[in-house]
């Protein structure tokens, strides 16, 4: 189903799969992430379901900018690959400049910059190649 250029299926699975990813990338990664956030696992259990959910609706989001943006460039027919370099550069442009300009801001550990930005690119670049496929 497509809705402005915008493949629904495509973005929801690369919501999901991005969703994944960072599991996967915070679970293996917890004790660096937790050190840089300053705190302890005892700080962090217990936590309500509010940011996994914002998480999710932030993926879906994420997710229909960079199917929308595959649209407007005429990329219909884009290998997979070819998508990484977009999401890249939208990465690079708007979620590490907005993250370090934030943590900066609010002092936070360099290496938390570092950690959230990589999972980020990981995300882009999955929900990329998903996106493109559909």
């Amino acid at each position: 189903m497509t809705i402005a250029g915008i493949n629904l299926v495509g973005v929801l699975l690369g919501a999901i799969a991005g969703f994944a990813f960072g599991a996967i990338y915070y679970t293996l990664l917890s004790k660096h992430w937790l050190d840089a956030i300053g705190k302890s696992e005892e700080d962090v259990k217990g936590r309500s379901a509010g940011p996994f959910v914002t998480s999710f609706v932030s993926l879906l989001v994420m997710g229909s900018v960079l199917a929308w943006h595959f649209d407007q460039q005429g990329s219909e027919g884009m290998s997979s690959v070819g998508a990484i370099g977009p999401a890249v550069i939208l990465w690079l442009g708007f979620v590490v400049t907005s993250m370090a300009t934030n943590n900066a801001f609010q002092g936070a550990k360099v290496k938390l910059t570092v950690l959230d930005s990589a999972h980020w690119l990981g995300v882009l670049v999955v929900q990329a190649l998903i996106i493109a496929r559909f």
